[in-house]
């Protein structure tokens, strides 16, 4: 089965294979993709530098491939990686590490 990509980029969500938590959210496009079949690593599209974007140029931190699965409509897909180091820019594993209180609707930076 191959991504929807009439429908413009892919919601590409990461997670690391071992542990099952989600890493990060990006987009790809059918370039993009072709080479994170290609490599086995992570590529995606950059929607604020509107270019390409192989994880870890910069930092080190690649993600090695090890399955991809696409959802029924075709158009998001579950990335599952071997992290070599954190996902986040700002060092965290994840990007995922800023709690909302359900109770004040409020953001609290660092907790969970």
């Amino acid at each position: 089965m191959k991504p929807d990509f009439k429908k413009g980029l892919l919601t590409t969500v990461v997670i690391d294979s071992k542990t099952r938590a989600v890493l990060m959210v990006a987009w790809m496009n059918e370039e993009s993709y072709q080479l994170t079949l290609k490599s086995r690593q992570t590529w995606f599209w950059s929607r604020s530098r509107q270019k390409l974007w192989h994880k870890g140029e910069e930092s080190g931190h690649t993600q090695q491939v090890n399955k991809m699965t696409l959802d029924c409509d075709q158009d998001t897909l579950l990335v599952e990686v071997t992290p070599n180091g954190p996902a986040c820019h700002t060092g965290h594993m994840s990007c995922f590490f800023n709690q909302v209180d359900l109770d004040k609707g409020e953001e609290h930076a660092g907790l969970g």
